[in-house]
């Protein structure tokens, strides 16, 4: 068996820069190599002081960022590309999608989120929100229609009871969604009053079954830190 690589995840800092910041793309990486069942250390950096950082080890590059046997590997996608190639099976356990589809599952909720909750004209609001709530419904959908695999093994199944977006297990797409599912659900709370409706039951469920892993639960930034992220960019209607 190959010796394991020297990895190190720099990500953003709390405020208080003692646990994880709001960052998707850093809870992303972090999923990814809990996922992948390997050592890593873990360094969050004080975005106050993450230009020295950056300067020192990544140059014109931005959190998050990996050194792997001491080289620097930064872009968020090329990291994963990176460590899905790297860290492949038998030693480490395959993340992709066995379908494609999965991948692009919930890639027009945040677009359809950031207009929802950044609107400050209370005549704009419904219009957003339904815009917002197709998205969901879409992704929905997805989640409680059978894949293929599915189907083989009951041909006269109608609803997927899959956990996940692929499948049983978590992939690279859970990784980078459930993420900014997460800021989804604490900032429409804060700012909207608005939960997802328990009639998603696909969502409701998919959300359930992550909540239950280790790998999301424990990469998830404090609620706090998402609200202070989207303090000066998020508009009450109502307050």
């Amino acid at each position: 068996m190959a010796e394991a690589p020297k990895i190190e995840l720099f990500i953003k800092a709390s405020i208080d820069a003692q646990s994880v910041g709001n960052c998707p793309f850093s809870q992303r990486l972090f999923m990814i190599l809990w996922l992948k069942k390997i050592n890593f250390t873990l360094s969050t950096v004080d975005t106050r002081k993450a230009a020295d950082v950056l300067k020192t080890l990544a140059p014109g590059s931005q959190l998050p960022f990996i050194t792997y046997n001491d080289e620097v590997k930064t872009d968020t996608n090329k990291i994963e590309e990176f460590l899905e190639e790297n860290l492949a099976p038998p030693q480490y356990p395959k993340l992709c999608c066995r379908y494609k589809e999965s991948n692009a599952a919930g890639d027009d909720i945040f677009r359809k989120f950031s207009a929802y909750i950044k609107n400050s004209n209370p005549a704009l609001n419904d219009g957003l929100e339904r815009n917002f709530l197709k998205s969901l419904m879409k992704l929905d959908q997805y989640l409680t229609t059978p894949l293929p695999h599915e189907l083989d093994q009951n041909p006269n199944q109608d609803v997927s009871t899959r956990l996940f977006l692929d499948g049983d297990s978590l992939t690279l797409a859970d990784c980078n969604l459930l993420p900014k599912l997460n800021i989804v659900k604490v900032v429409c709370k804060e700012y909207r009053d608005f939960v997802i409706p328990e009639a998603l039951q696909g969502l409701t469920r998919y959300l359930k079954n992550a909540n239950e892993k280790d790998e999301f639960r424990y990469t998830c930034p404090n609620d706090s830190e998402i609200l202070e992220a989207y303090h000066s960019v998020a508009n009450y209607l109502n307050k």
